[in-house]
């Protein structure tokens, strides 16, 4: 499920070359203060997915929404308790 949420996000990914020791620049619209840059696209790319994945925890952990991309959700886990065992 996050897997395919990344994936989907990242077909979103709008790069650009910028004047910096990292000159590609991605960032994914939809998802606020999502972006990362890298020396090569690739490299670019595969930081904006670990980017993603820790935007995904941040707002789960504070029970924020995660907005939904191309009918792709993720919903809130609930964490049961450990000391109550069935």
């Amino acid at each position: 499920m996050i897997l395919q949420y990344i994936e989907k996000a990242l077909a979103h990914a709008r790069y650009e070359i910028i004047k910096d020791d990292e000159p590609y620049y991605g960032e994914i619209p939809e998802l606020a203060g999502v972006y990362a840059t890298g020396k090569t696209l690739e490299e670019c790319r595969a930081n904006l997915m670990e980017v993603i994945d820790g935007w995904i925890i941040v707002r789960l952990r504070r029970g924020l929404p995660i907005p939904q991309i191309d009918n792709c959700t993720i919903e809130e886990v609930i964490r049961l308790d450990q000391s109550v065992r069935a």
